[in-house]
C-alpha cells in the first residue's frame, strides 16, 4: 500500500474530528440541522487549521446518500468521491492558478447545469485572494443569485484582499489558530495508534515549532519520526529541531537577574557561535522575558499553557525573589532596543550591549513597599508624639515648666531611640556645664547659631533641616538657647532629641554646652523682619523643608538630602 503521510492519513473526515474549531462546527452543524445552508461561505484563518478540510466535510454532509446530515456515512459513493478527491459535482479550484476572468466565467456557465449523481454542486476555490479584480467582478452577479443547486465555499488566508463586496454576499468565518495544547493533545493520539513512544516535553516542542497549524504539527512529527524511528528521545527533537537556543535563553535571563555582566556576554558569544541568528535570538529573548513578567504577576497555568510543565517551573524558580517593577523595567528595555536590532548590521553587538544595561540595572523596589514603610515610620512618630504628650501632662502636673528645658531634662522615649555609649558619655560632659559654664555670652549668637547649623547639618541632614527654623534667643552660662514656634509641627520630635542636639553642640563647639529650647510666640525673639535678616529665598526654603512629607521621605531613605529648592515660578518658567 502506499505510504500515506501523517497530514493525509490523519486528515479530519467528520466534524467530530475536527480539533480547535468549535464555533465553525459548531454553526455548521446547526445550519445543517435547521436546513439553513447558504449559498456562500468564506473560510479565513492561517495555514493547516482545517480550513479546506472542513469544506470537504461540510460537501459530503450536504450530499450524502443518508440526506442532509451532520454525520456523513463514509462510506457511501458521494462520500467516498468526496475523500477521494474524484466527484463530479464537488470541485476543487486552486485560485493561484485559475485566477483570471476567463476561469470565472465557464464557472459561470457551468453553474447553471444540475449536479451529475449529487444533491448540490459546490466550488471549493482555495486562496481565493489570488483572483484578479477583474474576476472577483465577473463573479459577483452569480454569487449573489446562484442557482438553488450550487454551493460557493472559499478559502483564504489573506481575508483582507477579498473586495468586500464578494464578503457581503458570503457568510464569513474566521478560523482560529490552534494552542499548543491541542495540537500536542492530538500528537498523543496518533502517537498512540501509530505505536510511538515520545515524551510529553517532546509533543509541546513539536507543537511550538508548528505555530500553530496542525498540518505543520504532523509534518515535523513525520520527520522527527524519519529521525529518530519510533522510540523518540527528547534529545533528538532537540537536535533535529535545533532548540538548544531554549537553555541560552534560560542561562542569559538567569545571568541579567544575578546581575552579572561577564557571564551575559559569556552566553551572547555561545550563542553566537552555535550559530543562532542573532535578530531571531532577540525576538526569542523578548518571549523569554514575557513569560517571566506573566510568570511573576498572572496565572500561569492558563497563560502559559503553551509550555510544558518543566519549563514554566523553571521560570518560576527564575523569578522567586524578583519584584515585578524590575522583570516591567527590563522587558521595557528590550522593547525599546528591538528596531535598533533589526536594523543593526551587527546585532551581535546590540544584543551584547542591551544585556550589559539590563545586567547592571539595580532591582527596582515597588512603590507599595515605600509606601508601607512611610506608613510604619508615620505609625511610630505618632506613638512617639502620644508618649511625649502623656510625659508632658504628668510634668505639667507636678508645676514643671516644658516650654523652656534644659539638656539635662528626661523625656520617655522608645527603647529603639536610647543614645549609645557615646551619645551617654557626651550627655554626662554636658550635665557639669551648670557648674563649669564655658560660653562667656561675649559671642554673637547669631554667628554661634549658624556655626552650630552647619554643623548639624553636616552631621545630619534630617535633623538640620528640623531645626534650621529656630531663632537663637540667647547664649549664655554655656547654654544655646533656641525658640521655635509654639505651633512648629516638629517642636515634639525635636525635644524627644534634645540629648543628641546637646551632643553635637559639646563636638560643635569642642567644650561642653548646654542646648535650651522654648516655645516662641509667632514673631517673638524678631530682630528685624525675616527678608532683612536671611532674605526671601531662605524663607522659602525653610517652608519647603518643613513640610511633613518630605521630613518622612528623609528619615525613611538614609543619605538622602535636598540639593535644591527652586520657587514654584520657575519651574513654571522652565
Amino acid at each position: 500500500m502506499e505510504y500515506l503521510v501523517l497530514a493525509r492519513k490523519w486528515r479530519p473526515q467528520s466534524f467530530e474530528d475536527v480539533v480547535g474549531q468549535s464555533h465553525v462546527v459548531t454553526t455548521l452543524k446547526n445550519a445543517i440541522l435547521q436546513n439553513r445552508i447558504a449559498h456562500a461561505f468564506v473560510f479565513s484563518g492561517p495555514r493547516g487549521i482545517g480550513k479546506t478540510s472542513i469544506a470537504r466535510i461540510l460537501a459530503k454532509s450536504l450530499n450524502c446518500e443518508t440526506g442532509l446530515t451532520t454525520t456523513p456515512c463514509q462510506v457511501c459513493t458521494a462520500c467516498r468521491e468526496i475523500t477521494e478527491g474524484v466527484a463530479m459535482d464537488v470541485r476543487e479550484i486552486d485560485g493561484a492558478s485559475n485566477r483570471g476572468i476567463d476561469e470565472i466565467r465557464e464557472l459561470r456557465e457551468n453553474v447553471k447545469f444540475s449536479p451529475v449523481s449529487a444533491r448540490y454542486k459546490i466550488y471549493i476555490i482555495d486562496e481565493v485572494h489570488m483572483l484578479t479584480r477583474e474576476a472577483f467582478n465577473a463573479l459577483l452577479k452569480t454569487l449573489e443569485e446562484p442557482p438553488s443547486h450550487v454551493v460557493f465555499i472559499f478559502a483564504t488566508t489573506e481575508t483582507q484582499k477579498i473586495p468586500p463586496t464578494i464578503l457581503s454576499r458570503c457568510q464569513c468565518y474566521d478560523f482560529r489558530r490552534l494552542s499548543v495544547r491541542q495540537i500536542s493533545d492530538q500528537l498523543k493520539k496518533i502517537a498512540r495508534e501509530e505505536d510511538i513512544r515520545i515524551s510529553e516535553t517532546g509533543l509541546i516542542w513539536i507543537a511550538e515549532a508548528a505555530d500553530g497549524g496542525m498540518r505543520d504539527a504532523q509534518s515535523i512529527f513525520d520527520q522527527v519520526i524519519s529521525y529518530a524511528g519510533k522510540i523518540i528521545e527528547d534529545r533528538a527533537i532537540e537536535e533535529l529541531l535545533g532548540l538548544s537556543d531554549r537553555q541560552f535563553l534560560f542561562r542569559l535571563s538567569q545571568a541579567v537577574l544575578e546581575r552579572d555582566a561577564a557571564k551575559c556576554l559569556s552566553v551572547v558569544e555561545d550563542a553566537y557561535y552555535a550559530g543562532i541568528d542573532m535578530s531571531h535570538f532577540y525576538q526569542m529573548l523578548q518571549g523569554h522575558f514575557r513569560n517571566l513578567l506573566l510568570v511573576k504577576i498572572a496565572d500561569a497555568d492558563r497563560l502559559l499553557a503553551d509550555l510544558s510543565e518543566q519549563d514554566v517551573r523553571r521560570l518560576r524558580d527564575q523569578v522567586g525573589d524578583v519584584s515585578r517593577e524590575t522583570l516591567l523595567r527590563l522587558l521595557d528595555i528590550l522593547m525599546a532596543e528591538e528596531e535598533n536590532v533589526r536594523r543593526s548590521q551587527n546585532p551581535r553587538l546590540n544584543i551584547e550591549q542591551t544585556v550589559v544595561r539590563m545586567a547592571y540595572l539595580p532591582p527596582l523596589i515597588p512603590i507599595e513597599n515605600i509606601l508601607d514603610r512611610m506608613e510604619e515610620l508615620r505609625r511610630k512618630l505618632s506613638a512617639v508624639r502620644s508618649d511625649s504628650g502623656t510625659s508632658h501632662g504628668e510634668e505639667k502636673g507636678t508645676g514643671v515648666s516644658r516650654e523652656a528645658s534644659s539638656v539635662t531634662g528626661r523625656t520617655s522615649r522608645p527603647a529603639a531611640e536610647r543614645p549609645d555609649e557615646k551619645t551617654v558619655s557626651v550627655r554626662k560632659e554636658a550635665e557639669t556645664v551648670s557648674r563649669h559654664p564655658q560660653i562667656s555670652g561675649s559671642e554673637d549668637p547669631e554667628n554661634l547659631w549658624e556655626t552650630y547649623r552647619n554643623y548639624v547639618k553636616a552631621a545630619s541632614f534630617p535633623l538640620w533641616s528640623k531645626i534650621d527654623s529656630g531663632k537663637i534667643l540667647g547664649c549664655e552660662k554655656g547654654f544655646l538657647k533656641v525658640g521655635f514656634r509654639k505651633d512648629y509641627i516638629f517642636l515634639d520630635e525635636i525635644r524627644q532629641q534634645q540629648d543628641k542636639l546637646a551632643a553635637l553642640c559639646a563636638e560643635c563647639f569642642g567644650e561642653p554646652t548646654g542646648f535650651l529650647i522654648e516655645a516662641i510666640e509667632a514673631g517673638e525673639g524678631e530682630k528685624g523682619s525675616v527678608e532683612d535678616r536671611n532674605g526671601q529665598m531662605r524663607e522659602m526654603r525653610r517652608e519647603a523643608l518643613n513640610q511633613p512629607l518630605l521630613q518622612t521621605i528623609l528619615d525613611v531613605f538614609d543619605g538622602s538630602e535636598i540639593r535644591e529648592v527652586v520657587p514654584r515660578e520657575e519651574t513654571t518658567k522652565a
